[in-house]
C-alpha cells in the first residue's frame, strides 16, 4: 500500500480531493464558500485526473443549484455515482430534489460548506443555518470539525451511503474549515479503494432506470397509501448509525484515526459537558484539555452523525457523572422552544432514562462570529452557577433580551512554542495569496504543523484582509483568529490610522511595515499611538517601501511577494536561500498562466526585497505630531458612529444588539463619511489643458471625480490654491468650472487618466488630469474637496441638456464611493443611472458584486440629493431579482391607479387645475418632474385638514403620482443563468421595468466562474480547458418578443451611445433590457485602468455589438434595430482581428500556454462567431419595416 504523505491544504481542497476520486458525474454551480470545490473538480477533470476506477469524472456546470440538484437526481437515477457541492441559499434551492432523492433511497453525498442564510441581511460567512434548514429532507447528516475530518468524512460518508441507500449531507463550517489551511495526512488511492465496496456500486447501477429492464418511479399517491409509503423507509434509517460506525471502524483499522458517532473528550468524571459540532468543537477540545490540566473536571461531546440521531450512542458516550449539558447551536430558529441540537439532547436524555441530566442551550458563532477559548471557559463558568442561564448567547452583547453571558476576553491558551503571525493587507494587493503560499511552504518544507486562516470582508478587492498564520510542533486545533501575535505585518500604511494593528502584538514581538516613504523617515510619519505601542511592547521594528520595489520590478501595487520575502527573512523559519527558492517556486506556479514576464517581474521583486528592508532603531519616546483623522467624518447619522465606525475599524464584535436595526434597514449615503484613503496616487486636474468634456467623471467607477459649473461669487472664500477656470460654452458664459477629486475616496485606479482625451501640448506625457502621489497632498486636496462638495452648488438639473455626456456629469451622483474594485467596469453604469433617475429610482438588486459594493456593511453608497431624495435599494436573492423588481412595479401601478381614482374623487376640493395637472401633466423632462412634485405638495396642503379615511389614503399615496423609475441591477450570472427564467417572464409582461445587466462574462463575485455569457475560448473557473461554446445572445432572445426595448452598450467604446440607450430605455412605456459590457478584474486585464480601451477593442473586433432596439420605431415604419458601431458602416467583417482583443486578457491568453492546440481551434471559431454576429446583425438592421407605417 502506498505511503501516506502530509499535505497543507484547505478544507475545500481536502474534501474535493476525495470526492472527485469516488464519483463519476459531478454537477456544479458556484456559491461562496463552496465554489472552490466545484472549481477544483473541474480542474482535476480538465487535467485528466481519473477516479479510483480509472476514468475521468464528468463535471458539468448547471444554471443554478436547483439545476445542479436535478441533474444529480437524474444522474443517480440512471446509475452514476454522483455528487455536488453547495452552501446557504444554494442548498435551499436543492430542497425539492433532496426530498425526492431521499424518498427514492438513492446513495448520494452532497458536500456543504455550511453558511448563513440571508435573513435581515445577506452574509457569505459560516454557520449551520443552511444545514439545519434541511433536517426534514431525509438526508443523513455527518459533521466534520476540521480540515482533516473534511478529508476523512468525505470518504466515510460515501462508503456509508452506498451501504445504507440513505443520502448524506457531509458538512463543515464555511470559511472557518472550508478556507482554513492546515497540515493533514492525505489518504491514498488504495485507502479510497479499500473503503468503497464495488459490489455496492454495482448494486446502485442495477437499480438504475434501464429500458432493457423498465420500471416506473416518481408516481403520485393519494391519501389512501401515501402515509404507508413514507413509513417503508424506517428500517433503512434505523440501520444508518450502525453502518456509519462500521465505516468509521473500518477506516480506523485502515488509517489509524478512530471516529465515533459521538466522541467524548475530557475528564471521565466530568459533571459539566458541552455538546456541539463543527469547527467550534476544535476550540472547545483544546480548551477542555487546558482546563482539566489546570484542575477542572469538564468535558466535550463532539457530535459526528447528527441525522439520524442515535440516542443510545449519545447517552453511552456521556460520562455517568454528568449533571449538566450545554448544547451549543450555530444557528437560530426564531420562535422555537430551542435550537435543534438543544432539543435533540433533551429528547435523547429523556428516551434513554437520563432525564436527571439538566440541559441548557446556547447560540454561538453565527456568520463566522469568533468562538474562542475564552468563550468556552465562559460557558463552563456559567454552568457552575446555581441557576445557569438557558437559551444563552456567547460572543455578543445582547442588551435587548439579555441572553448573553459574560466571559473573560483576556483568557488565552496559546502555547509559547507556536509562532503566531498576523498580516494586514488590502484586497487584491496579493497579501492573502502570498500567505497561502507561505503556510504551504512552512507546512511542506519543515516539520512544523501549520495553519492559515484569512479573514476578509465581502468586498474582497479593496477591503481589509487579515491573514492569521500559526505554526508549531503539534497539530493545531485553535479554529479561531489570533489574539496575541509574535509577528505582525502591516502591508498598508494607512491602516496605522484606521486599525489597531499592534493591539494583538506580544511584548518583544516583530513588526514589519510597508511604508510609502523612505523607511528611515517612517518613524516621524507614523501616528503617535503606534509609536507608543512599539515602545511599550518593546517590538523589533522593520520597514520597507515595498511599493517602490514593486514599481521598479514593473508591477506597481503588487507588494505581496516582497512582504512575503521579508517575513521569511525575519522569522527564520527556513534558511534565507531555501526560503527564497521556495517562494520562487510558488510564484511560478501561481503566475505562469499570466505569462513568463509576470513571473520574471515577481522574481525581480523578491531579489530586491531584502536589500530594501531596514531595521528601525526605536527611540525612547514617541515624538509624532501626525494627526489621526476619525474613523468616520462628522456630520452623519448616529448609526455611522455607533455601528459603521466600529465595523470599519474591525471592532464590530463590540456592537451591542440594541444598536442594530431590527429589520436590516440602514441609512443611505454613508460612504461619504468613511474616507478609506487606500490610493497611493490620485488624479489632479490641470485646468489649462482641460477641454471640459466630462469623460473623466463619466468613467470614474467610484464617483470620485466631480465637475461643477457655478457663479464666480462662490469662490469668495475658496481655499488658497483651489483650481477653477472659465466654463466653456455659450450656455455657461460668465460661469466658472472646476473638476475636483475626493482624495480619501479614490482607489487610484487611473481609469480617468486613460480616458481623458486632452493632451498637454507642452508635455505630451501629461493630460488634463494626471495621477499624483496622494499622501503628500492628501490634507490639501481634502480641503479642496470639502469646499467643492459642501460650498459649491449643484447645477439646476432642469436647465441641463441631458442628451450630452458633459452636462449629465454636472448632475450629482447618487451612487458614490462604493467598495467596488479599483477600475470596476460595472459601477460607472450604476452611477450614471443614479445621476439621471436616482431621485425617483427604486432598485431591486441581484446578489453578486452589485450587492456587495452596493449594500455591504459598514457603509452604503446609494445616497440622497440636497432635497433628501435618492435611490431606494433592496437586495433579495441571486435568482429572483427580476421578479422582485416586478413586484415593485405591481405595487406602484396599483398605488398609482388608486391615487388617481382618489384625486378624481377630491377634484372639487383640490380644484380642477391642480387635479388636472396631477392626472394628466406630462412627466418626461426634469422640469416636468419638478412641476409634478410641486403639485403633490399643493395636494398635501389642501388636504391637510381633511380627516376622512379617503383623504388619509390619498395623502399616504400621493408620492407615487410622481412617476417612479423601477430598475433591476444584476450580473450575467443572474441574467443569463440562474435568473434567466424570471428575467424572461418579467420582460414578457410588458410592464415598465428596466433591467440593467452588468455583463462581466463570468460570475465575478464568487471569483470568476463561467456563465453562459462567457465567450468562446475563455478560460474561467468551471471552464479550466477553455469554454468551447459561443456566448449566449441575451439581447437577441429578448428582441424576439418585439415589444421590449433592448440595448447593448459599452461606455468605454461609446459613452454617448450608452447615455442615449439608458435614457431611451427609461422613457420606453414598457419593459427594457440593457446589457452593459463591464470589464472586470477576473478577466485578467494588464491593469484595470485600461478597461475602457479594452471595451473599444471588444466593439471593434465584433466581440460586442453596440445597438439599440426600440419598438416605438416600428410604428413609424422604421427598423427598430439601430446599429451604433461597425455593421451599419457596411463593412463585411470587423475592423480588428478578434485575437487583438482576446489575447490582451489572461482569460484567453492562458489557454495558449496550457492547451495551445485547443486555443488555436477556439480562436478560429471565435473569429467565425464575430463575423457571423456582425453579418447577422447587419441583416437584421436592413429589414424593411415600411409595412408597419402603411398598415396604420
Amino acid at each position: 500500500m502506498a505511503k501516506r504523505k502530509m499535505v497543507t491544504v484547505d478544507g475545500n481542497t481536502a474534501c474535493v480531493w476525495v470526492a472527485h476520486k469516488i464519483n463519476e458525474v459531478i454537477a456544479i454551480y458556484p456559491i461562496t464558500p463552496s465554489t472552490s470545490m466545484g472549481e477544483m473538480a473541474d480542474a482535476f477533470s480538465a487535467a485528466g485526473q481519473t477516479n479510483i476506477w480509472g476514468t475521468v469524472p464528468l463535471v458539468v456546470e448547471m444554471q443554478s443549484e436547483g439545476g445542479a440538484s436535478a441533474a444529480v437526481h437524474g444522474a443517480l437515477q440512471t446509475g452514476s455515482l454522483t455528487t455536488t457541492f453547495t452552501a446557504s441559499q444554494g442548498l435551499m434551492l436543492m430542497i425539492p430534489s433532496m426530498f425526492k432523492i431521499a424518498g427514492e433511497l438513492t446513495p448520494l453525498v452532497i458536500h456543504v460548506s455550511a453558511r448563513s442564510l440571508a435573513t435581515q441581511a445577506l452574509s457569505i460567512f459560516g454557520d449551520h443555518s443552511d444545514v439545519m434548514a434541511v433536517r426534514s429532507t431525509g438526508f443523513a447528516m455527518l459533521a466534520s470539525n476540521s480540515v482533516q475530518e473534511a478529508h476523512d468524512f468525505a470518504l466515510i460518508s460515501q462508503a456509508a451511503t452506498l451501504e445504507a441507500r440513505v443520502p448524506f449531507i457531509h458538512f463543515f463550517d464555511g470559511f472557518r474549515t472550508s478556507n482554513e489551511i492546515n497540515k493533514i495526512e492525505q489518504l491514498t488511492i488504495d485507502d479510497l479503494k479499500a473503503m468503497i465496496n464495488d459490489d455496492l456500486v454495482r448494486a446502485h447501477r442495477a437499480r438504475a432506470m434501464n429500458p432493457d429492464k423498465p420500471i416506473v418511479r416518481g408516481t403520485s399517491q393519494g391519501p389512501d397509501v401515501y402515509f404507508q409509503g413514507r413509513e417503508t423507509v424506517n428500517p433503512f434509517y434505523a440501520k444508518v448509525p450502525g453502518i456509519v460506525q462500521a465505516a468509521m471502524d473500518k477506516f480506523a483499522a485502515l488509517v489509524g484515526r478512530q471516529y465515533h458517532l459521538f466522541d467524548y473528550v475530557g475528564a471521565p468524571d466530568a459533571e459539566h459537558v458541552i455538546v456541539m459540532m463543527g469547527s467550534g468543537a476544535e476550540v472547545a477540545h483544546e480548551t477542555v484539555e487546558y482546563l482539566n490540566a489546570h484542575g477542572e473536571k469538564v468535558g466535550l461531546l463532539k457530535v459526528r452523525l447528527y441525522r439520524p440521531f442515535d440516542v443510545k450512542a449519545f447517552a453511552a458516550a456521556l460520562p455517568k457523572s454528568v449533571k449538566l449539558l450545554a448544547a451549543l447551536d450555530r444557528t437560530k430558529e426564531p420562535g422555537a422552544i430551542g435550537e435543534p441540537l438543544y432539543a435533540d439532547c433533551i429528547a435523547a436524555l429523556k428516551e434513554t432514562g437520563r432525564a436527571d441530566v439538566q440541559v441548557i442551550g446556547g447560540r454561538y458563532g453565527l456568520s463566522s462570529k469568533e468562538f474562542t477559548p475564552a468563550m468556552v471557559k465562559g460557558i463552563f463558568d456559567e454552568m457552575k452557577k446555581a441557576n445557569p442561564k438557558n437559551h444563552f448567547t456567547v460572543g455578543i452583547n445582547d442588551d435587548v433580551t439579555h441572553t448573553s453571558i459574560a466571559y473573560d476576553r483576556s483568557f488565552n491558551i496559546e502555547p509559547p512554542d507556536v509562532v503566531r503571525a498576523m498580516f494586514f493587507g488590502l484586497g487584491s494587493d496579493g497579501t492573502v495569496g502570498a500567505n497561502h503560499d507561505t503556510i504551504e511552504i512552512i507546512g511542506t518544507e519543515t516539520d512544523n504543523y501549520a495553519q492559515g486562516y484569512f479573514a476578509y470582508d465581502a468586498k474582497k478587492s479593496g477591503g481589509y484582509t487579515v491573514s492569521h498564520l500559526r505554526f508549531g510542533p503539534r497539530p493545531i486545533r485553535q479554529t479561531c483568529q489570533i489574539s496575541s501575535a509574535s509577528f505582525i505585518g502591516c502591508h498598508q500604511f494607512v491602516y496605522l490610522e484606521k486599525l489597531d494593528v499592534l493591539g494583538p502584538a506580544i511584548e518583544g514581538g516583530t513588526f514589519l511595515l510597508n511604508t510609502p516613504y523612505d523607511p528611515r523617515e517612517t518613524w516621524d510619519k507614523m501616528p503617535r499611538h503606534i509609536q507608543q505601542q512599539i515602545i511599550d511592547k518593546k517590538l523589533k521594528f522593520y520597514a520597507i517601501n515595498a511599493y517602490k520595489v514593486a514599481e521598479e520590478a514593473g508591477m506597481p501595487g503588487r507588494i505581496n511577494t516582497i512582504m512575503q520575502t521579508c517575513f521569511f527573512a525575519l522569522s527564520g523559519v527556513l534558511p534565507k536561500d531555501e526560503a527564497i527558492a521556495k517562494i520562487k517556486e510558488a510564484i511560478h506556479k501561481r503566475f505562469i498562466k499570466k505569462g513568463e514576464n509576470v513571473v520574471k517581474q515577481n522574481f525581480a521583486a523578491v531579489d530586491n526585497a531584502l536589500a530594501n528592508l531596514v531595521e528601525i532603531q526605536v527611540p525612547a519616546e514617541a515624538t509624532s505630531t501626525v494627526e489621526v483623522p476619525p474613523i468616520m467624518m462628522p456630520g452623519g447619522p448616529e448609526f455611522v458612529y455607533e455601528v459603521a465606525a466600529k465595523i470599519a475599524s474591525l471592532t464590530g464584535d463590540t456592537v451591542p444588539v440594541s444598536a442594530m436595526p431590527v429589520d436590516g434597514t440602514v441609512p443611505s449615503g454613508t460612504t461619504q463619511y468613511e474616507k478609506r484613503s487606500i490610493a497611493l496616487e490620485m488624479p489632479v486636474w490641470n485646468p489649462d489643458v482641460c477641454i471640459q468634456c466630462g469623460k473623466c467623471a463619466m468613467a470614474c467607477p467610484h464617483a470620485v471625480i466631480r465637475m461643477k459649473i457655478y457663479d464666480p461669487a462662490y469662490l469668495e472664500n475658496a481655499p488658497a490654491g483651489f483650481k477653477f477656470t472659465d466654463a466653456k460654452g455659450k450656455k455657461f458664459e460668465g460661469k466658472k468650472f472646476t473638476i475636483q477629486a475626493a482624495p480619501e475616496d479614490c482607489t487610484g485606479c487611473g481609469l480617468c487618466v486613460e480616458t481623458c482625451p486632452a493632451q498637454d501640448k507642452q508635455n505630451p506625457g501629461r493630460k488634463a488630469i494626471n495621477m499624483t502621489p496622494q499622501p503628500p497632498i492628501r490634507a490639501q486636496q481634502r480641503e479642496y474637496w470639502n469646499f467643492f462638495f459642501n460650498v459649491l452648488p449643484d447645477y439646476d438639473r432642469s436647465e441641463l441638456n441631458l442628451n450630452t455626456v458633459k452636462e449629465t456629469q454636472l448632475l450629482r451622483p447618487l451612487f458614490e464611493f462604493s467598495g467596488a474594485c479599483g477600475g470596476c467596469g460595472e459601477t460607472p453604469y450604476i452611477r450614471l443611472v443614479s445621476q439621471l433617475f436616482g431621485d425617483r429610482a427604486i432598485i431591486a438588486n441581484a446578489t453578486g458584486c452589485s450587492s456587495i459594493y452596493g449594500g455591504h456593511m459598514p457603509t452604503t453608497p446609494y445616497t440622497k440629493n440636497a432635497e433628501g431624495r435618492g435611490p431606494t435599494w433592496n437586495n433579495s436573492l441571486f435568482e429572483d431579482a427580476a421578479e422582485f423588481g416586478f413586484g415593485f412595479r405591481l405595487t406602484l401601478d396599483k398605488q398609482e391607479q388608486y391615487a388617481r381614482e382618489l384625486v378624481a374623487q377630491f377634484r372639487d376640493k383640490l380644484g380642477d387645475e391642480l387635479a388636472e395637472g396631477l392626472l394628466h401633466a406630462p412627466q418626461e423632462t426634469e422640469a416636468d418632474y419638478a412641476a409634478q412634485r410641486e403639485r403633490v405638495a399643493q395636494l398635501r396642503i389642501r388636504l391637510a385638514e381633511d380627516d376622512s379615511p379617503k383623504a388619509k389614503d390619498l395623502l399616504s399615496l400621493a408620492d407615487v403620482l410622481v412617476r417612479r423609475s423601477v430598475w433591476v441591477f444584476g450580473g450575467d450570472g443572474w441574467a443569463y443563468d440562474i435568473g434567466f427564467g424570471g428575467l424572461d417572464h418579467v420582460l414578457a409582461q410588458g410592464r415598465k421595468v428596466n433591467l440593467l445587466v452588468l455583463d462581466t462574462q463570468v460570475y465575478s463575485n464568487t471569483g470568476g466562474q463561467m456563465s453562459k455569457a462567457t465567450p468562446r475560448g475563455a478560460v474561467a473557473k468551471f471552464a479550466a480547458a477553455g469554454r468551447p461554446l459561443p456566448k449566449k445572445d441575451l439581447g437577441l432572445i429578448a428582441m424576439t418578443y418585439g415589444n421590449i426595448y433592448v440595448a447593448q452598450i459599452a461606455m468605454g467604446a461609446d459613452d454617448a451611445q450608452a447615455l442615449k440607450a439608458i435614457r431611451e430605455a427609461e422613457s420606453y412605456p414598457g419593459s427594457s433590457l440593457i446589457i452593459a459590457y463591464s470589464h472586470c478584474i477576473n478577466q485578467g486585464l494588464p491593469q484595470m485602468k485600461y478597461g475602457f480601451e479594452q471595451q473599444k477593442k471588444a466593439v471593434a473586433s465584433g466581440a460586442w455589438i453596440l445597438y439599440r432596439y426600440d419598438p416605438r420605431l416600428i410604428q413609424e415604419g422604421k427598423n427598430p434595430l439601430q446599429l451604433d458601431y461597425g455593421p451599419h458602416k457596411r463593412e463585411e467583417k470587423p475592423q480588428l482581428d478578434i485575437a487583438e482583443y482576446m489575447y490582451n486578457e489572461v482569460r484567453f491568453k492562458t489557454l495558449t500556454q496550457s492547451k495551445p492546440e485547443i486555443a488555436k481551434q477556439l480562436l478560429e471559431l471565435a473569429r467565425q462567431d464575430a463575423v457571423a454576429r456582425w453579418v447577422y446583425y447587419r441583416q437584421l438592421a436592413a429589414l424593411d419595416y415600411s409595412w408597419a407605417a402603411a398598415g396604420k
